[in-house]
């Protein structure tokens, strides 16, 4: 195998600057209002992922599911794994689940 020069290594986000995200997705409860639903958002983007210095790219309505990757370079991690759906899971959210860790540019499970 070549050794790949750091600019070139970064230039491919490989070794050092593999990038790894996870899929989550959860559903609300039946009921829950279009406002509820905002707010759980805005809350959970504003209490776990920004705090952990992570992004959340998703969409949806009563089920939601998206992308959850870090703001910089960088690697999650199954603790944000695990905090993300700890938190749904209090907030009584339902169906929660995500992938394992992945390669988020070329799609390669670590």
């Amino acid at each position: 195998m070549a050794q790949r020069s750091r600019r070139l290594r970064k230039k491919l986000r490989i070794d050092e600057f593999q990038e790894l995200g996870f899929e989550l997705a959860w559903h609300f409860p039946a009921e829950t209002s279009g406002e509820a639903i905002d707010a759980l958002v805005d809350s959970f983007i504003e209490e776990v992922i920004e705090p952990r210095q992570l992004a959340f790219a998703g969409n949806g309505h009563l089920g939601w599911e998206g992308l959850v990757c870090t703001q910089k370079i960088g690697k999650c991690t199954e603790d944000d794994i695990q905090a993300c759906c700890e938190w749904l899971k209090q907030k009584g959210m339902e169906g929660i689940h995500h992938s394992p860790l992945f390669d988020v540019w070329y799609g390669n499970l670590i």
